[in-house]
């Protein structure tokens, strides 16, 4: 499911706004095999609320990550972040110890070589910085 949302999600830098329920619509049409239909509600439920806090996740990564905006992000790298992040913050479900596991298997198997590196630093960041 996480690894299906990341593909998702890192559509968003491509597309404008208005355009990313219809890309979500479009991803889930061509999973293979097909996602069940309560998986894809889930997934479209996780989409839109990634998508909605996705102004603070990237100021929560920019603040961490010493003088690098967004922008200049790798874009797999960033769309893991903003996904653990969003996981650590905002899904209660979702121990944080297993977002930041999660979002580094995702990094080194979608990120370049110091990409794991990365996203664990800036999660390590985030976790520390979290009420317990």
């Amino acid at each position: 499911m996480r690894e299906c949302l990341y593909q998702a999600l890192f559509r968003m830098d491509y597309y404008p706004g208005e355009e990313l329920p219809e890309q979500m619509e479009f991803f889930l049409e061509d999973m293979a095999p097909p996602a069940a239909k309560r998986d894809q509600q889930e997934l479209r439920e996780k989409f839109q609320a990634v998508i909605e806090k996705v102004a603070d996740l990237d100021e929560m990564i920019e603040a961490r990550s010493n003088g690098w905006t967004v922008k200049r992000l790798a874009k797999s790298d960033l769309t893991v972040l903003r996904l653990a992040i969003y996981e650590m913050k905002y899904d209660e479900k979702i121990p944080v110890g297993v977002a930041i596991s999660e979002a580094v298997e995702l990094a080194k198997n979608y990120g370049g070589d110091k990409s794991a590196g990365f996203v664990n630093g800036i999660l390590s960041t985030v976790a520390k910085e979290m009420p317990e």
